[in-house]
């Protein structure tokens, strides 16, 4: 076996992966599989900029994991990337010099490892899309997989489109066959000799976190800056004092920053308010301005949502959550709407008794399900007939969904533009017909020696 290790660095935490295939099968198909992976305890690696060097030493004990996962013979061979995503790109818009030194900073840690580190960067928001859409695709086998001879079958099912949610971002990614408007949004992909012509937008601030501030912010505006400030999409009975530093900290929210002192504190109260929750989350989007024949929100062309999606990260733990917690199913928007409604109508003591161990997000339940209503079909335009081809998952098999698997896969070479020469495929052929005759031959001298057997058996009697 063969092993790679990727650290995905994102906005609220960071996790470790840890992949392994055949070590004669490197240009194959569907057979990396994750092997281990470790949540690295703390806050993301942006979360460091004041102190860098805690960035690095962080990471130590899922590396210290990896050490143990990864056989020691195979540690010098083992590529080791680590990949910044929305959270770094946001303090590389606040603060270039602080985030070049959190990058430094775990570079330096991951260099103290026997693993071949192969760098430490900040991916752009296409490539985390596009990247994800790879690790889906590539472990649903809709790429290419083998025929039972050992043949390469291009297979006749449609890639499936990809949509991320994570802390300060998410993406969309499908493939189309409509024109991109906007180059900036189209990627042409040549894998296994097959082009795709796939969309793809990052919607920077538009991650789970990155909204509850920016909702936080508009609640905070809409009432004056005021001591006590009603918050719609919180529990009736759940009420907290926060800074507006906590607040204002990000590019996110900075335009909206008062001239107020950043260690004022306000204190806010939930209502639970259904209809006014959503009033006020809608207000995050501009569904206005568009330049193009059709945009999702904020001016971005997007052609017609088509065939089947899978969502994963924070839609997943969302539609998760109003399944399993709330007992809802969700189907269709008016589902997803009306579960919604529900939890924001729910009170905290009720929330509490249904989830306790969710206690630290079960506040922002209601905004982010309302969030997710609006984003998927008033954003994307999901309606009746296209929602019901969303998947909401986190894993294919025992491997987890994201960027991460796309992203090593690209950098080992392991998803080549060619089709793979049947080389392989023909000496596998072989030996699959030779356990074939093998197999006939021995039924056949079986099914002949039990027929002498009889004969003999009835010429005695």
């Amino acid at each position: 076996l063969q092993y790679g290790i990727v650290l995905d660095a994102g906005s609220s935490h960071t996790a470790m992966f840890v992949y392994k295939w055949p070590a004669d099968k490197e240009n194959d198909t569907g057979v990396v599989s994750e092997h281990s992976m470790c949540d690295v305890e703390g806050p993301g690696i942006s979360s460091y900029s004041s102190n860098p060097p805690a960035a690095g030493t962080s990471l130590e004990h899922c590396l210290n994991q990896a050490l143990r996962d990864v056989p020691k013979e195979k540690h010098v061979g083992t590529p080791l990337y680590l990949g910044a995503t929305a959270g770094m790109r946001l303090l590389n818009i606040a603060d270039p010099q602080a985030s070049d030194a959190v990058l430094r900073a775990v570079a330096a840690t991951l260099k103290t490892y026997p693993f071949d580190f192969r760098g430490a960067k900040i991916l752009s928001g296409e490539d985390e899309g596009v990247f994800g859409w790879v690790t889906a695709n590539y472990l649903l086998e809709n790429f290419i997989k083998r025929g039972w001879l050992g043949e390469w079958i291009q297979p006749q099912k449609k890639t499936l489109g990809a949509m991320d949610f994570g802390g300060a971002s998410t993406q969309i990614t499908f493939e189309t066959r409509d024109t991109i408007e906007n180059p900036r949004n189209e990627v042409m992909l040549k894998l296994y000799g097959q082009a795709y012509k796939v969309y793809t937008h990052s919607f920077l601030c538009y991650g789970r976190d990155q909204v509850l501030k920016r909702l936080l912010s508009k609640l905070l505006q809409t009432e004056s800056y005021q001591e006590t400030v009603s918050h719609p999409c919180w529990p009736m009975g759940y009420n907290k004092s926060l800074l507006l530093s906590s607040i204002y900290d990000s590019p996110c929210t900075e335009k909206e920053r008062p001239s107020l002192a950043l260690n004022t504190t306000v204190t806010l109260v939930g209502t639970g308010n259904g209809n006014l929750c959503t009033l006020h989350v809608s207000k995050l989007f501009d569904f206005t301005n568009c330049s193009f024949s059709h945009c999702s929100f904020d001016g971005v062309f997007q052609p017609k949502v088509s065939g089947n999606f899978i969502a994963f990260s924070a839609f997943f733990y969302t539609v998760d959550f109003i399944q399993t917690v709330m007992g809802r199913p969700v189907h269709l928007p008016s589902d997803l709407k009306d579960a919604a409604e529900t939890i924001c109508a729910t009170s905290w003591r009720e929330l509490l008794q249904k989830a306790p161990k969710l206690e630290k997000r079960l506040p922002d339940y209601c905004a982010v399900s309302t969030f997710v209503y609006l984003l998927t079909t008033k954003g994307y335009s999901f309606n009746n007939h296209s929602f019901p081809n969303i998947a909401f998952q986190k894993k294919v098999g025992e491997t987890s969904i994201g960027w991460a698997l796309g992203y090593m896969l690209n950098l080992t070479n392991m998803v080549p533009a060619e089709k793979p020469s049947s080389h392989k495929s023909m000496l596998y052929n072989y030996w699959v017909i030779l356990i074939l005759l093998f197999v006939v031959t021995t039924l056949t001298s079986l099914v002949t020696a039990i027929c002498l057997l009889r004969h003999s058996k009835s010429s005695i009697i």
